[in-house]
């Protein structure tokens, strides 16, 4: 699979048989349709409303339109409206959602920060995104 944003092959990275597709050379990360929402209820983070951005309006932004990596066709930009305002890129068809650098990160922190839980498995999940997707706190 090809990288939305830079176009380059992505390798696959699997965290608790969770595949996440991942580009070295950008830091991007595709999410296919429900991995998002299994990789946040292993942390027993609440995903609300991530399962249906691809039916959200879309919101301006300066970025470049990128295409879905699965059907090719150009995806929305939508606003997961935490602060700061992290923009994102959903598939129309809801084929998955596309991270730019360092977005993953943003949103596990912000949703661990929101919600009591085990933190030993919060810090451990955060770690290896940390690790994966250059995320620094």
């Amino acid at each position: 699979m090809d990288c939305a944003a830079c176009g380059k092959p992505m390798i696959v990275v699997e965290h608790e048989k969770i595949e996440l597709d991942y580009c070295v050379d950008c830091s991007g990360v595709w999410f296919d349709a429900g991995e998002i929402e299994l990789l946040l209820e292993k942390m027993q983070l609440e995903s609300t409303g991530l399962e249906a951005l691809h039916l959200t309006g879309e919101v301006a932004s300066a970025e470049k339109k990128r295409r879905c990596p699965i059907c090719h066709k150009k995806m929305k930009k939508v606003d997961l409206g935490h602060e700061p305002v992290i923009v994102i890129d959903a598939c129309p068809d809801g084929d998955g959602l596309w991270f730019d650098s360092g977005e993953v990160g943003q949103v596990v922190a912000h949703l661990a920060a929101q919600q009591p839980g085990e933190e030993d498995s919060q810090e451990r999940v955060i770690t290896f995104l940390g690790e994966v997707f250059k995320f620094q706190e």
